[in-house]
């Protein structure tokens, strides 16, 4: 993983290749994305009543007795306001899910204590991945917005996890998701900045109608040796009617990574920084469920010093499920630095080779479009710019590259490599045990990080 102007990253690097400046007018800095897409505050077009509530002394005042009041007076109509330069920390479980015509207003920070022993005792649980969360909104027609910061104050929860995966079977380190959502129709989060969740920052059940616009997402340490994780910006389960509109992220995991039975998803104008990707899954996990993402279109984005641009991602291995991604457009991908600008795993999660050969993926892809991707890899894989890889358990067809001008560092002719894709690609493609393919791979250089927006604490 890559992630902003990590020092070890940094130090490691051997820049064969300049990085290029990025294009003219794209932000390097989340200060510099508000300026470019600055939010403002609309007045409503009728009057709402507004309720206040009071703002903590310190970093244990807890106020979410408070908070759960003024939102229930807030509720049917009415809005609650968190004004600048006041936090309002949150020390206990709210349940939220009993919301209705309801607007938050937040020019303030919105602050969870870091007590880990007390929120892993008490804290919400889902059974999805082990989830945690600190509080649950639901219900109907509600709008949060703002300039304001909802920070999960995630170091505590970095530093103790560092070293641990979320999904091996044995971890018991269970982190809280910052803002969780279930049983939701109608929910508009706009202006807002989601600040350093101890794990997923966004998870939304069995919701539709789900709308982002001129966000921030960002989860970084100030300690190098405990770097966020798996703290995606959007993950999902059972969702539909998902819109994304300028959106800043950086983070240490996927930038947008809709999960089982997603439909009808657009995401438009969003810089990633250090994520692993824009992602379509993981799908296919649980054994004997279906799942599957259909109809998406993600398109205006510039991926940097990450993983993957755009990524396609199921579940290999005994006792996994089935399912299928369909009618998905990624398109006009600028990528500096990143592993792979595209790139199908079907060997998902930490399979090796003899696992995912026995007990393969039974996730189908189709129609998948590759539009005008531009910019450069990071050299990790040599000359090979994209790899496809489709499970022989499963069909991969009508998957299609237009305009698709990613080059390597290394120099040299770009390679797309592809096993098991049925069809013409739109662009040459050899298989990953082709004497092209093993010399790209092999071919391997390193470049310098892309634009680093800030400095982080330790440099």
């Amino acid at each position: 993983m890559k992630f902003l102007a990590f020092a070890a990253l940094v130090a490691a690097v051997v820049s064969a290749f300049p990085a290029p400046e990025l294009p003219a007018g794209i932000p390097r800095s989340l200060s510099e994305f508000k300026e470019k897409h600055p939010y403002t505050v609309k007045r409503s077009s009728h009057c709402r009543k507004t309720v206040s509530i009071r703002a903590s002394q310190n970093d244990t005042d807890d106020v979410a007795d408070d908070f759960l009041r003024g939102l229930k007076q807030a509720n049917n109509g009415g809005t609650l306001y968190l004004p600048k330069d006041k936090t309002f920390v949150i020390g206990k479980p709210l349940d939220l899910t009993f919301l209705n015509d309801v607007q938050v207003h937040l020019e303030g920070e919105i602050k969870f204590t870091n007590d880990t022993a007390y929120w892993q005792k008490n804290a919400f649980a889902h059974p999805f991945q082990n989830s945690l969360m600190f509080w649950k909104w639901g219900g109907k027609n509600i709008k949060i917005y703002g300039n304001g910061v909802l920070n999960g104050n995630g170091q505590r929860w970095w530093n103790e996890f560092a070293g641990s995966e979320i999904l091996d079977p044995g971890n018991t380190y269970l982190r809280p998701i910052l803002f969780y959502a279930e049983n939701t129709t109608g929910i508009e989060i706009e202006g807002i900045h989601f600040k350093d969740s101890p794990c997923w920052t966004t998870f939304f059940v069995t919701s539709k109608h789900i709308s982002f616009k001129d966000v921030a997402c960002t989860a970084e340490s100030n300690n190098a040796t405990a770097l966020p994780k798996n703290s995606d910006f959007f993950d999902s389960l059972n969702v539909e009617h998902v819109s994304v509109e300028r959106a800043w992220v950086n983070i240490g995991d996927d930038c947008f990574s809709p999960k089982s039975n997603a439909t009808d998803l657009y995401v438009n104008t969003m810089y990633c920084n250090g994520t692993h990707g824009q992602s379509m899954g993981s799908i296919g996990q649980y054994s004997g469920e279906k799942s599957f993402i259909r109809d998406v279109v993600i398109e205006n984005l510039w991926m940097l010093n990450g993983q993957h641009g755009a990524r396609l991602k199921s579940w290999a291995g005994p006792d996994v499920g089935y399912g299928f991604i369909d009618n998905v457009t990624f398109r006009n991908f600028w990528n500096a630095n990143n592993e792979y600008s595209a790139f199908l795993d079907s060997c998902y999660f930490n399979v090796n080779a003899t696992t995912c050969s026995a007990y393969p993926s039974q996730v189908n892809i189709s129609n998948v479009n590759f539009e005008n991707f531009s910019g450069y890899t990071s050299g990790k894989y040599g000359r090979a710019v994209a790899r496809l890889t489709c499970s022989p358990n499963a069909v991969c067809e009508n998957i299609k590259f237009k305009n698709f001008n990613v080059t390597s560092p290394c120099g040299g002719e770009p390679v797309v490599i592809c096993d098991g894709i049925s069809g013409d690609l739109g662009v040459p493609c050899v298989n990953s045990t082709s004497p092209e393919a093993k010399a790209a791979l092999k071919d391997k250089c390193s470049t310098a990080m892309a634009t680093l927006p800030k400095p982080t604490p330790w440099l």
